[in-house]
């Protein structure tokens, strides 16, 4: 039997869509991300879950992550993921599961935003988007495009991700 993590134990979180922390990401994803059911507010480590907006005619460069298991769901919008080479079509309601070191790109190919749901287990996912991010509040205009801290490959690593190119 599973052991049960009490400091969840008994606890429910409800976010709004304008509730918790966003950030603009840097080129080539633009957009942002608005992470939502972190283990700071749930009392559960074992998973994290928010949104990731890419811009039209934008992307989410390869990366796979090492030490986490990563689910993606299409929320709103239209483009392709790419795992491990193989393309697959993105529409809402596609659902991808990504295993350890599993390498991924999500592309936004509509006039639209794309908009991803993201779980991810353990949580911390939404560090990263923090660290490398600007932070954002509901309704801003996007910034003009900004580029990657210059040392994102040490961001990234340290955080449980690899940077495959």
């Amino acid at each position: 039997m599973a052991e049960i993590d009490v400091k969840a134990k008994g606890r429910a979180v409800v976010m709004q869509p304008d509730d918790g922390g966003s950030y603009w990401q840097p080129k080539p994803a633009n957009g942002h991300a608005d992470p939502k059911l972190l283990s700071v507010d749930t009392g559960f480590a074992g998973l994290s879950m928010g949104f990731q907006t890419i811009a039209p005619g934008c992307h989410i460069r390869e990366h796979s992550h090492d030490t986490q298991i990563e689910l993606q769901i299409c929320h709103r919008g239209k483009g392709h993921v790419l795992v491990d080479g193989n393309r697959h079509e993105l529409l809402p309601g596609t659902s991808c599961f990504l295993g350890y070191n599993v390498k991924h790109e999500i592309f936004n190919d509509g006039d639209d935003e794309l908009v991803m749901m993201w779980v991810i287990t353990p949580g911390g996912l939404e560090e990263f988007f923090s660290t490398i991010g600007k932070e954002r509040s509901p309704g801003d205009a996007a910034p003009e495009p900004f580029d990657r801290p210059t040392d994102v490959v040490a961001i990234e690593r340290q955080m449980g991700m690899q940077d495959t190119k």
